[in-house]
């Protein structure tokens, strides 16, 4: 079997779990079994196994009764700790890489957020979703500190699908949060780094808002 293809294959299946997930089409300790899901997707069970181990890695999924996959219970409180640890981990990342960034990278990071403007422009959630993580993934880059890039990564892969849930939710969300970008980014060029460090902890913050909204009315 290609591996490319069972890779990219277990990509489309997790990205349509998460958005099931998110959007409550799966509830708290629904079963999440392989032989199923890969007759649904018409695939072996290998890619499904995948998908699954990553809902697992993103605290989406947990193992249930008999070491099975279920969907685990939204823990809102949850939600809020690992946002609130997201935006002061950002924010020092944005503080940094006001100071530190390259030529480069400020241009590469401007363009990024030029880019997103057509997609706010067309409502493109999608990707405007790739774009958003591309903008956030330079700026921890560009802090320069690894340690400080590696550790945000994994709250970053943590809070992922309710990010990109929040677009597809909120349509206006497209333009506030490029609004918020932009002033992160003027922040940036200009090398002010406490002006950085606020705009990005207010940017998560307001992501932090909606998505725990969100969560509530799920889980409601």
């Amino acid at each position: 079997m290609d591996t490319k293809v069972t890779v990219r294959t277990a990509e489309v299946i997790y990205a349509e779990l998460v958005r099931r997930i998110v959007e409550g089409q799966l509830g708290p300790g629904d079963a999440l079994n392989e032989v199923p899901l890969a007759a649904e997707f018409g695939v072996s069970r290998t890619p499904v196994r995948e998908a699954l181990q990553h809902l697992s890695i993103s605290g989406l999924a947990e193992r249930g009764p008999r070491r099975a996959f279920v969907v685990r219970r939204t823990d809102v409180p949850m939600l809020e700790d690992l946002f609130e640890a997201l935006g002061e981990m950002e924010a020092l990342c944005a503080r940094m890489a006001a100071l530190r960034m390259t030529a480069i990278e400020r241009h590469r990071l401007a363009a990024t957020v030029e880019e997103a403007d057509g997609a706010v422009r067309d409502g493109d959630h999608a990707a405007y979703s790739g774009l958003n993580a591309r903008f956030h993934a330079a700026i921890c880059s560009g802090a320069h500190n690894r340690a400080l890039d590696a550790a945000t990564q994994v709250l970053r892969m943590r809070t992922l699908p309710w990010r990109e849930a929040q677009f597809r939710a909120a349509a206006a969300r497209l333009e506030s949060s490029q609004a918020e970008h932009r002033g992160i980014l003027e922040a940036i060029l200009a090398e002010d780094g406490e002006a950085a460090h606020r705009a990005m902890r207010g940017h998560i913050a307001a992501s932090m808002l909606l998505v725990t909204r969100m969560a509530r009315e799920r889980a409601g």
